[in-house]
């Protein structure tokens, strides 16, 4: 690990003025680069105190032995010179996006002398008029098989063509009329090109000049009696509306656009982007990328747009371009998007209408994408098991954690407190095996004080059934109920993970050694920095951004995180629903429902007789006489009185949720509660 400060350079040998710098390894390979406004300020950044620097920043500039930098003229030529060299150099520590697929496009070969209408992956050629992305090669071939009878252009591939020529019979397209069969001389290369740039015209959103021409086309054949070729041209017709309807008309004002959606977390972030052509989405794509430094939405949105327009030129660059965020600053993105479309382009974050709820579609499916990847990643055998060895090696461990507890407290400003346990075994959830605790030691608001008390009745109870079925005890008795359910804390873990930092980790080691249990691993993973503690450490454990072990690690958290929010909601809604009817034993909500309809209110109901009360369906004797007895105990005190004018004031018993001066609130799930007081993270 090298010093900064080795390879730092003096402060006046750096330009104030816009550049481009790299970051050099000890083996001269480029591993990070950025551009400034001045690079004088900007690299000032990186030569501060280690403690002060994120984590991943830290790595980063410990990992270099040299830094370099290239002075331009403007932040325009640095965007573009950054954009060069991660291309060229490909550096680990930049944001680096990967298409989660190869997409298709619909192609026509403008730089051949009778252009083709194809399906084509891959990097883009010059002189080739690309149209999609398409999720599907099928959808290609759909769409091109209904404008084949109006806009019969070549498909064919070269070896095709040329032995048409040569034989002077057409393939079967041209007999049925799909292809105008320019191999056989049917149709001039100029006309033929034509016919391609028709096809280029109506698939860039010029349809509706098309159609009305071809409907005058019909009409007029149809005043001529000319009756087959007026069918044939509303057939034409009929193709091209179907083939528009394949295509959802989706902003109003025929607008060119590109609409861009980031979804993030601490490790990962997904990318969707919908083409829009002519008011219809004409494709769409997707990038997912491991967040290997400390980086912004705006800056992965800059990142983003040098991916998607970085090779592109002319009407491939749209005139708008939709975001989350914007780049900071945007004055250099938005003139060198400009600069690549040769007119204004318009970068902004729509606001309200139609393209406010169609950039929210995007994020949706920004945010399904980034699900589904990381479905797929945790799905992964040989993934958890390089996660779960990667966690043993950092923490020490003789062997890989096969079945993981994580722990986590939540509450609401101190109310309602209460505890996840949720257990991964080999790197998957266990969910028969969670289990929810409510803290009842003490009242109010204390972390780590729950944390404690949580890892001491879990591991009680286990140490209870240890000594209740014998430590030697064989086979799957020891560890199951007398039904053959497993029992419910007989498994212990090798490795308790705690939602927080250090105090979290030494209240869930103290509660493990007051039970004299020393053979499980404890350690906590604190939110904010993505920190590994240990018990006893001052300084945590940080794994790489990329490492599998984290990702499994805030996985786990997560989860805990989600379960126990989940548990308090579920618990403070109970709360604010109850009311005097629920202490009534044997009384369900069908019947509770029943009293409250047919009363009005808690208050009728109190004052009713046995008999009024026996009214209700399903009510007898009985259960009336509980109902009384019930609400005669919870009668409310004696009623208010206006001190200024002697008048009772009477108020309706809430029949619904209990009254309540302050409005719900979200509760809070402890970790770090410093930084989560007060706010649902």
């Amino acid at each position: 690990m090298a010093d900064p400060s080795s390879y730092r350079p003096r402060p006046g040998q750096i330009p104030d003025s816009p550049g481009v710098y790299r970051f050099r390894d000890e083996h001269r390979r480029v591993i990070y680069v950025g551009k400034a406004k001045s690079l004088r300020q900007r690299l000032a950044n990186y030569f501060q105190d280690l403690a002060n620097l994120h984590p991943r920043t830290r790595s980063m500039v410990t990992t270099a032995a040299s830094v370099e930098w290239t002075v331009v003229s403007t932040e325009v030529e640095a965007l573009q010179l950054e954009y060069s060299w991660i291309k060229e150099y490909d550096p680990r520590f930049n944001v680096k996006y990967r298409d989660d697929k190869s997409y298709p496009y619909l192609a026509v070969t403008m730089n051949e002398e009778f252009p083709r209408v194809q399906v084509m992956r891959g990097h883009k050629k010059k002189g080739v008029r690309y149209f999609g992305p398409y999720a599907h090669a099928w959808a290609i071939r759909d769409t091109v098989d209904l404008l084949l009878r109006v806009f019969p252009v070549r498909t064919c591939s070269a070896g095709v063509f040329k032995n048409a020529a040569r034989t002077g019979r057409p393939c079967l397209l041209g007999y049925i009329g799909k292809c105008s069969a320019p191999c056989v001389e049917r149709i001039s290369a100029e006309d033929h090109r034509e016919l391609a740039e028709e096809f280029c015209d109506f698939m860039t959103g010029r349809t509706g000049t098309y159609i009305r021409r071809l409907e005058a086309r019909m009409a007029e054949a149809a005043e001529d009696m000319e009756y087959e070729r007026a069918a044939r041209l509303r057939d034409d017709i009929g193709a091209l509306k179907k083939a528009m309807e394949k295509n959802a008309v989706v902003l109003a004002d025929a607008t060119d656009a590109d609409l861009v959606a980031v979804a993030e977390d601490e490790l990962e972030a997904a990318v969707q982007i919908f083409h829009v052509r002519g008011g219809r989405v004409r494709g769409q794509r997707g990038w997912v990328t491991d967040k290997v430094e400390d980086i912004t939405t705006g800056a992965l949105v800059e990142h983003a747009l040098q991916q998607l327009y970085g090779e592109e030129t002319g009407d491939s660059v749209p005139k708008e371009v939709l975001v989350p965020a914007l780049p900071e600053p945007v004055e250099p993105v938005q003139e060198w998007l400009t600069t690549r479309r040769g007119a204004h382009v318009s970068l902004r974050v729509p606001q309200r209408g139609d393209k406010k709820s169609l950039m929210e579609t995007v994020q949706r499916n920004a945010q399904q994408a980034l699900v589904l990847h990381k479905t797929k990643r945790a799905s992964d055998l040989t993934t958890r098991s390089r996660a779960l060895e990667e966690i043993a090696e950092a923490l020490g461990l003789d062997s890989a954690p096969l079945r993981i507890e994580c722990y986590d407290i939540s509450h609401l400003q101190g109310e309602d407190v209460v505890a996840s346990m949720v257990v991964f075994e080999d790197g998957l959830q266990r969910k028969s095996e969670y289990r929810r605790f409510q803290i009842r030691g003490f009242e109010g608001q204390d972390d780590v004080r729950s944390m404690h008390e949580v890892l001491g009745r879990r591991f009680r109870r286990y140490l209870a059934d240890k000594e209740k079925t014998g430590e030697w005890s064989d086979g799957e008795a020891a560890l199951t109920e007398e039904d053959g359910r497993p029992k419910r804390f007989a498994y212990p873990p090798q490795l308790v993970v705690v939602d927080g930092g250090q105090p979290q980790v030494a209240a869930a080691q103290r509660a493990l050694d007051e039970l004299g249990i020393d053979d499980i691993a404890v350690c906590g993973l604190a939110k904010r920095l993505e920190e590994v503690w240990l018990p006893g450490e001052d300084d945590p454990v940080v794994l790489p951004r990329t490492s599998e072990g984290l990702y499994l690690l805030q996985r786990i958290r997560d989860e805990a995180h989600r379960f126990a929010i989940t548990y308090q909601r579920t618990k403070r809604a109970k709360r604010l629903r109850s009311g005097p009817l629920d202490d009534v034993p044997g009384l369900g909500e069908t019947r509770k429902q029943a009293l409250i309809k047919h009363f009005g209110s808690v208050k009728r109901l109190r004052a009713a007789t046995l008999d009024q009360i026996q009214e209700v369906p399903g009510i007898g004797r009985k259960t009336a006489e509980t109902i009384a007895v019930a609400l005669a105990r919870s009668a409310p005190a004696a009623p208010a009185v206006n001190t200024a004018t002697g008048e009772i004031i009477e108020e309706e018993e809430p029949v619904g949720p209990a009254g309540t001066a302050d409005p719900p609130q979200e509760p809070v799930s402890a970790g770090t509660s410093q930084e989560r007081r007060g706010q649902e993270t």
